[in-house]
């Protein structure tokens, strides 16, 4: 084997050792965007029954924008549907 053949063979098992890790991580980033989606939507079905049982006229329904913020912005959209609920109250 020449140096070339070699260099092309160590180039190539880099790359797949780095596509390995890169797939890894979008899995991960999937699972966690797709954790927080599902407790999200937990979490609003039980706020608004609260919500609903104290007499706040305020409740949030489980739409694809909604599901679409708490699945990318986790507690933070979360807070911010009813922020913004909240404030329209007002």
């Amino acid at each position: 084997m020449d140096n070339g053949m070699v260099v092309l063979i160590m180039t190539g098992i880099c790359a797949l050792v780095l596509l390995i890790g890169l797939l890894k991580r979008r899995a991960e980033i999937l699972l966690n965007v797709l954790v927080r989606t599902i407790v999200g939507c937990v979490a609003i079905i039980f706020l608004n029954d609260f919500l609903q049982k104290q007499g706040i006229p305020v409740s949030a329904g489980l739409n694809p924008l909604n599901i679409l913020t708490i699945g990318s912005l986790g507690a933070g959209g979360f807070a911010l549907i009813y922020g913004i609920l909240f404030y329209s109250l007002l």
